[in-house]
């Protein structure tokens, strides 16, 4: 089973990645969602994700305080941003970190799960 964390202020970009998601990879996919990057931060470790997507502009703890506190070390998951940000500065730092595998815009749509999860 594929572990799948959704880290996302916004419900319904949350709920539209998990119905996207769950239509079109063939393994069955346990979904954790967090609303605030803190909380999610506190359950990471413990639910060992395969992939996780995170939002960039969130209130209290942005995405890219997420990844300045990501322990790397204790993290496998394959991490991809999912942000409404087009700002080419977003995408080019998000290319500095080496553990992020790539840069969305939302929504997510099927031809970038396909490449994600094949």
């Amino acid at each position: 089973m594929l572990i799948i964390a959704l880290i996302d202020d916004d419900p319904i970009s949350t709920f539209v990645t998990e119905k996207l998601i769950s239509k079109n990879v063939n393994e069955p996919c346990q979904f954790y969602k967090f609303q605030n990057a803190k909380d999610a931060l506190k359950e990471i470790y413990k639910i060992k994700p395969n992939y996780l997507f995170l939002d960039l502009n969130m209130p209290d703890m942005s995405g890219w305080d997420f990844l300045d506190t990501l322990d790397t070390t204790q993290n496998d998951a394959e991490i991809y941003i999912l942000s409404s940000s087009v700002d080419e500065r977003d995408i080019h730092k998000a290319k500095k970190y080496g553990f992020v595998k790539d840069y969305f815009s939302k929504p997510l749509i099927k031809k970038y799960i396909k490449s994600i999860f094949s």
